[in-house]
């Protein structure tokens, strides 16, 4: 899918620059041309002022969406997750950040749940950051309670991984 977003945005790279922006952050289009967040708009002003363009660019790439059929179905479709890595600490969980040596390869989370299944603890919630939107592609996976120090070895000698971090 990048490829075609990619395309069709290549002959603008500050609505490039907005549509990455939008899809990072799960935010999608609605069928007016507003950028929302689980059917919430977002003003157009905000987008701008948080990736430092003009509001303009941003309308101009919601109605560049929604003149694209495929584009138009993602976006209109697009629904924003809670992260619940910036709040473990206080729920008492644990993060597990890895980044793989080939985010393409596959079996990178199949090894890494395998691991951690293993020994008994519960997965609450793991994300992986798309490897054509994203400069460090990373596998996150937050578990109850503490992770113990022979969980975390085995995720880093898995022969997918090139760093582990806590």
């Amino acid at each position: 899918m990048w490829s075609e977003i990619a395309r069709e945005f290549s002959d603008s790279p500050s609505q490039n620059k907005v549509v990455r922006f939008l899809l990072e952050n799960g935010f999608g289009v609605n069928n007016e041309g507003r950028v929302t967040v689980n059917g919430i708009e977002i003003p157009s002003t905000q987008i701008a002022r948080a990736i430092r363009t003009d509001r303009r660019v941003v309308d101009a790439t919601a109605q560049r969406i929604l003149n694209h059929p495929v584009l138009r179905e993602v976006f209109t479709n697009m629904r924003a997750t809670p992260d619940l890595s910036r709040l473990a600490e206080s729920l008492g969980l644990s993060v597990i950040v890895i980044h793989p040596r080939d985010a393409g390869e596959k079996g990178i989370v199949g090894a890494a749940v395998r691991v951690i299944s293993g020994h008994d603890l519960s997965i609450r919630q793991i994300f992986v950051t798309d490897p054509y939107l994203s400069e460090e592609p990373r596998l996150v996976i937050i578990v109850d309670g503490e992770l113990p120090p022979l969980v975390i070895d085995e995720i880093r000698h898995l022969p997918q991984v090139k760093q582990v971090i806590l």
